[in-house]
Order: structure tokens, then sequence, then C-alpha cells
């Protein structure tokens, strides 16, 4: 494993598609593999690209590598496409839109299925995009899945997040009130040659000035046809501009701090459900009353009396 990640740090990209691939079939020493790069992830800018079904954003996607491969960075790319509940498997079509990079090597794209995972991502996403944050990468681009109103996990992991909208794409204030635009650090108007984009934008405008008055970033709003390239360049230099902020400020290290309390906090929580539910079946199975509140209490007292009692002192 040491030489695999070796090979990773070097950029080299087969290595790289190798480690993800241990990573999302659970290979038994993903985490030696993870623990190893570590230390050399957090120099790549993750930008999270996210919106409902059908506002374009892997066209989008596709025009913003062709304007950072002109700047000369190199980019990953993580595309993630909806899993069947039924067979289990995943089209991965959003590479479909991205043939226009194959044949660069200063671009990795991996299409990952969200296995039953709710939040717009899969479970592995978070460590594939540290593999290519390691391998060198200079910009790591997110796509989630078409997402709702509340599936918010992009903001567990990109720096900054691009919200890709459409006009006639649905009620702004509902999608505002669940939280989605709450999250967003630029916003992208799509398809921006057919009807609606004024009054799209104008609701924009409303909704920002409940939020946004006290910030040190206001969000842009910017006008893009992504299927003919037009509004990239401004895109881009958006995004590039909000990375100079959160590299100057103390607000990408508190960022970063908070997804990084996050994730611990959530990996613990797995390890002690782990932990505790045989003693929950147990609770379960020889339940003689009382309500779900005072089981919850007995076994917990119960966890600490009999596997915690070290770390409760």
């Amino acid at each position: 494993m040491e030489n695999i990640a070796q090979r990773i740090r070097n950029g080299e990209l087969r290595a790289l598609a190798r480690g993800i691939s241990y990573i999302e079939n659970h290979h038994e020493q993903k985490r030696e593999l993870l623990s190893t790069l570590f230390p050399h992830t957090g120099r790549a800018h993750i930008v999270g690209i996210t919106g409902s079904p059908g506002a374009g954003k892997s066209s989008l996607v596709n025009g913003l590598v062709k304007v950072w491969r002109k700047e000369g960075k190199t980019v990953g790319i993580v595309a993630v496409d909806p899993t069947s509940p039924f067979s289990g498997g995943a089209l991965l079509g959003d590479r479909v839109r991205m043939r226009d990079h194959e044949e660069d090597d200063g671009v990795f794209i991996r299409s990952m299925g969200t296995r039953g995972s709710l939040g717009g991502l899969s479970e592995a996403c978070k460590d594939a995009i540290r593999l290519m944050d390691a391998s060198g990468l200079d910009v790591v681009l997110v796509e989630t899945v078409g997402v709702g109103q509340s599936e918010l996990d992009i903001m567990k992991i990109a720096d900054t997040i691009a919200l890709v909208l459409y006009p006639s794409g649905g009620d702004v204030i509902q999608a505002f009130k669940a939280g989605i635009m709450e999250i967003a650090d630029v916003f992208v108007i799509n398809k921006a040659d057919l009807p609606g984009v004024n009054q799209l934008r104008g609701e924009v405008e409303d909704l920002l000035h409940l939020t946004s008055e006290d910030k040190d970033w206001k969000p842009p709003i910017l006008e893009t046809v992504s299927t003919e390239g037009k509004g990239m360049w401004e895109v881009v230099a958006e995004l590039n501009a909000h990375k100079a902020l959160l590299t100057q400020s103390t607000t990408g290290t508190e960022r970063r701090l908070s997804q990084l309390e996050e994730e611990v906090t959530r990996r613990i929580k797995e390890q002690f459900v782990e932990e505790i539910s045989p003693l929950v079946k147990e609770e379960v199975a020889h339940a003689t009353g009382g309500d779900p509140y005072d089981m919850a209490g007995r076994i917990y007292k119960r966890f600490k009396e009999e596997k915690g009692a070290n770390l409760f002192k």
C-alpha cells in the first residue's frame, strides 16, 4: 500500500484510479492508504457543482474544465450519478458529456454511484477527493446528483459551492426555505438563452438581501449557456476569487475545520452505533415495558458501565 500511495503522490493517474477503487470496494488496507496520504492533502481547490436535475451541471463542468486547462491547471472531476434502488447499478452517464477531456492527461474523471446515500454524494466521495488532492491536482470538481431541497452534503466537502439554476426550473423561494440556496458561494443561471432569466435573477437577488448583508463574500449571480461555452470564463474568475478570499482570510481555515469536526463526529457515531448495537438488540428482545426514551437511557447507562467506564470517568 505504501507503493501505491507514493505513486499517487507522484501524480500517476492509473494508481489514483486504483486507489479510489480500493476505497469504493472497502479494501482491507483502505484506512492505511488514507492515513498515509492525509498529510499531503489540503492544497487543491475543492469546487462543488450542485443543482436540480436538468440544470446542465455536467455541461457546465465540461466548460469550466476547458477554462482551467487553458490557465494551466490540472483538474480532477468526481461525477456522482444516482444508483438504482432495484438493480444497485448506476448509468454513470455524466461522463458522456465530458468526452472533450478523455485524451487530456491533465484531467482525471471518476464517476461514482450514490450507493444509497441520500445527500447528493456517495459515501466514498470524500475519500476519493482526498486521493485526488494528494495526487497534486490543482482543482477538484465535485458534481452532485440532481438534488432537491435538503441534500446538502456538498457543504461538508467543498471549499466553494456553485449552485446551478435555470429558467422555469421551479420555485426559488421553496428551495431557499429548505437551505439549498443558503450554501451557495456562486449562483449560475444556466441555459440563459431561455425565457425567464430576468425574473429568476430578480428572485435570487431579492432573496440574497436576506442573508448576505453581513458576509465578507456576496455571492455573484452569473449567466451561462454551457452548451455554447458562454459565460465560462466569468464563472471560473468568480470561483478563483472565492478561493483567494478563503486563502487570504480565516474563512477557509474555519470552513475546513468545521468540515473536519463534522466528519470526525460522524465517524465516531458510526463506531459507537456498531459497538452499542448488540446492547440495543438485547434490550429490545427482553423489553418488559417502558418507552423508547427509557430504553435508550438504560442502554446508554449500561454501555458506560460495561464498555465505556474508563472513557466516561
